[in-house]
């Protein structure tokens, strides 16, 4: 089955955040802040990493602008604090206080980059599942490291990577020409700046809405095919 490598992404995701949440009880407030500082340290520098990536300046401009515009219009970020909101009232928990950065942290990681992007048009072509089994495997073990500080929004973000990877699977065929390599290096290079900001908030530096981002990403795939 062609999307045995998207469901295994999602399904590594969920048990790594299920887990992560178990340990999230044992651990006191004065570690978890330093834990925190630390992987927002660590954020950062992988969003710094992914950032040089790009090559077109001014499309990842455009992508920026675009996609916060568009994001602010809908505001997801409001959207998910009250998902979070639901979802803390029917758990009886109060873990809904960062969902939405848990929520969007996740996503952002496990969604952006080549290999999300590569494993899934490969599964759709070839019915070839190695690379999404190999992304599990990393995908699993960061969200049950950042579930222990960011909580249950980490954990749900399963229904992204699902969602995400499963359709580029099933239209392989037809969206494969518009993934080109510029094309996924600007996607990378957007996305890798969101994950950036999502380290300084971490740091306590900004406060930055980035849910209102997530379309940001996006953009490039738009902008190369009218200007390219």
């Amino acid at each position: 089955m062609i999307l045995f490598g998207a469901l295994a992404n999602g399904l590594a995701v969920a048990l790594g955040g299920s887990v992560g949440l178990i340990f999230q009880k044992g651990i006191s407030e004065r570690v978890k802040t330093l834990v925190t500082q630390s992987l927002g340290i660590c954020v950062a520098y992988v969003g710094i990493s992914g950032s040089l990536k790009g090559t077109n300046t001014v499309f990842v401009v455009l992508s920026m602008v675009i996609g916060a515009v568009l994001g602010e219009l809908i505001d997801f970020d409001r959207q998910f604090k009250r998902f979070g909101d639901w979802l803390g009232t029917l758990f009886g928990t109060n873990s809904n206080n960062h969902f939405s950065e848990g929520f969007v942290t996740g996503t952002l990681f496990i969604c952006v980059g080549a290999m999300a992007i590569v494993g899934s048009l490969q599964s759709g072509m070839t019915g070839n599942n190695q690379v999404l089994y190999t992304k599990s495997m990393i995908d699993g073990i960061f969200i049950l490291i950042l579930s222990t500080t960011l909580g249950l929004g980490v954990a749900f973000s399963s229904i992204s990577v699902v969602l995400y990877e499963s359709v580029l699977t099933l239209l392989a065929k037809w969206v494969a020409p518009f993934f080109t390599h510029p094309v996924i290096n600007e996607m990378t290079c957007v996305g890798s700046l969101l994950i950036l900001i999502i380290g300084l908030n971490m740091l306590k530096l900004t406060k930055i809405k980035v849910a209102n981002l997530l379309l940001a990403p996006f953009i490039p795939i738009l902008l190369y095919a009218i200007f390219k």
